[in-house]
């Protein structure tokens, strides 16, 4: 019986080391643990519950439904529904705002720490390691590949982290590197533009209102309206304080002067994948003299695959018209059916409406011969700041993605295979085709700076996405369709346009990529995973598609 008793006890230990601890574990928190934590972080250790369950229990409206406000608000909320579910377990576990009847937890996480202070953070990942438990981390829940949440996890939700401090002159280690930001991992982006606006500054941000500039908008990248102008946000981040896996507070900068300064880390933050290298506390990014803009935004009406394909074809033909003025555009072509309204947003920096209009009207003459029909057209002139802040962000719906750069080579050789892509993708129902013209310009320049975004990004001219949907009530078969429709029907219509060497934004892109290490991290893969290994060996801060998320499970809770 020893012998039996020693052997049960090895078993343990060894599945115990090889898997996270989860309720009914022996190694799991007890209460009074729980307890203990809870108070070490001044009573702000909650219970996470799905939005449905929160929706329900306070009666939330549809306009509360579909706010990333309101879902900033909850800690298990994610911005995309389909997050919170778990669509794998017997019978799946899943919580919408009205069905099924009754609640389930899903990949919602049962505990999460409101974080207000870095003691805070530093307090839930020393929890997480000594107790061998999965851990997640949420700034907004603006989040594509399901990243910011995990079944039975710790959360740590960063959202109250509301910082924003401005200085003319950021120093490292000594070094000027002027005007600067310095902001919390939880302060979105509009809020972010109102402050810039109000001090006469601009920092590189995206369209959305509440995505966290400082959290995992900048590690995957960071892209931007303004990146043909000014790069990437990864290319303009100048710090970061941020948790490592062993819960030391470090700063991380281009300068390694002591054992709590990490160059590595840093080269790694600036676009080697949201997650995977621990807990930000606030981020510094270079900010630049605001300036006046104009946003054109017009709507074209285009019936069937046919007008879809000559459009897309008019539109890559034209691309590049906009070189001199660093445009950044939005071109989206959204539908149902045979069905679809064109969108083309574009914002002119440092231009006149009567520039903006003459640059762009040869492509909405070409886009009229192709069989377009204008339904309105709108300009706006005002600071950048007041064109690219919004209000809220719509979401609360289910949705997945996929996605490629797509070199600037295709279009200048191949602008007919761009256009039947447009065709072909229309044909395989796909709900939305959203090319952002993002990259060019000096996104191209930046190829200079030694960070750890893809090179990919280099040499593209545009991010190019497609949207698939599905709803609450959708059935196992038809999730799992969505699920990999990219992978089974859309991949290989983006393969014949996206060059040699695929690669893709790693924020915005399909959450089962099967070639992740080299399409989300091109080349510098390797040297990620050795960063990785340094300052995580244990792998605390594991996400999917992130860096050394290969060896675990799609749950992140057991090695493979």
């Amino acid at each position: 019986m020893k012998l039996w008793g020693v052997l049960i006890l090895a078993a343990y230990t060894a599945c115990a080391q090889r898997c996270r601890n989860i309720p009914g574990s022996p190694g799991y928190p007890t209460t009074t643990e729980w307890d203990a934590l809870d108070s070490s972080v001044g009573g702000r250790l909650v219970q996470a519950l799905p939005s449905g369950e929160v929706c329900r229990l306070t009666l939330c409206s549809t306009a509360d439904w579909t706010s990333a406000n309101w879902r900033n608000t909850v800690p298990g909320a994610m911005n995309q529904v389909n997050w919170e579910q778990d669509y794998n377990s017997v019978p799946p576990s899943l919580c919408g705002q009205f069905t099924p009847a009754i609640c389930g937890q899903g990949d919602v996480p049962p505990f999460a720490i409101l974080a207000q202070t870095a003691e805070d953070i530093q307090a839930g990942v020393n929890f997480a390691r000594e107790h061998n438990l999965r851990l997640s981390i949420k700034a907004s829940g603006h989040d594509y590949l399901g990243r910011s949440t995990a079944k039975h996890s710790l959360l740590i939700h960063t959202q109250k982290l509301q910082s924003i401090e401005f200085t003319d002159n950021f120093l490292v280690g000594g070094l000027n590197k002027g005007s600067a930001v310095t902001v919390g991992s939880g302060v979105g982006l509009s809020a972010l533009y109102n402050a810039t606006k109000n001090v006469g500054k601009i920092f590189v941000g995206g369209s959305a209102a509440t995505v966290a500039p400082g959290g995992g908008y900048v590690q995957g990248a960071g892209h931007s309206a303004l990146s043909p102008l000014l790069g990437l946000a990864a290319d303009n981040a100048l710090e970061f304080n941020i948790v490592t896996a062993d819960g030391q507070l470090r700063k991380a900068n281009e300068v390694e002067n002591s054992d709590r300064v990490i160059i590595s880390v840093f080269w790694a933050l600036r676009g080697g994948g949201a997650g995977s290298w621990g807990v930000i506390v606030n981020t510094t990014f270079s900010t630049f003299p605001t300036f006046q803009a104009v946003r054109s935004r017009v709507l074209f009406l285009a019936t069937g695959s046919l007008v879809i394909g000559a459009t897309g074809a008019a539109y890559a033909r034209h691309v590049f018209d906009w070189d001199s003025m660093n445009v950044g555009q939005y071109y989206y072509t959204v539908g149902v059916g045979s069905n679809y309204t064109i969108i083309v947003d574009t914002i002119f920096p440092n231009a006149t409406e009567a520039q903006a209009t003459r640059a762009l009207a040869p492509l909405f003459t070409e886009l009229l011969l192709s069989g377009a029909v204008p339904i309105s057209n709108t300009t706006v002139t005002a600071t950048i700041n007041e064109l690219l802040a919004t209000g809220d962000d719509l979401c609360g719906g289910y949705a997945v993605l996929g996605s490629r750069l797509i070199p600037a080579a295709s279009y200048r050789s191949s602008p007919l295979a761009i256009g039947d892509a447009y065709r072909r993708l229309a044909d395989v129902g796909s709900i939305g085709i959203l090319s952002h013209l993002v990259a060019g310009g000096k996104v191209a320049a930046n190829a200079e700076i030694d960070n750890a975004v893809n090179p990919g990004w280099r040499t593209a001219k545009t991010h190019l996405i497609v949207t698939n949907q599905f709803t609450d009530i959708s059935t196992p078969l038809q999730v799992t369709a969505t699920l990999n429709k990219f992978k089974n029907d859309q991949l290989p219509i983006f393969q014949s346009i996206q060059g040699s060497n695929p690669a893709a934004y790693s924020g915005e892109a399909d959450p089962f990529e099967e070639d992740f290490q080299s399409v989300f991290y091109g080349p510098n893969y390797d040297k990620l995973s050795a960063i990785k290994a340094k300052y995580d060996p244990d792998d605390l801060f594991i996400v999917r598609t992130g860096v050394g998320s290969e060896r675990w499970d799609a749950d992140g809770l057991c090695r493979v």
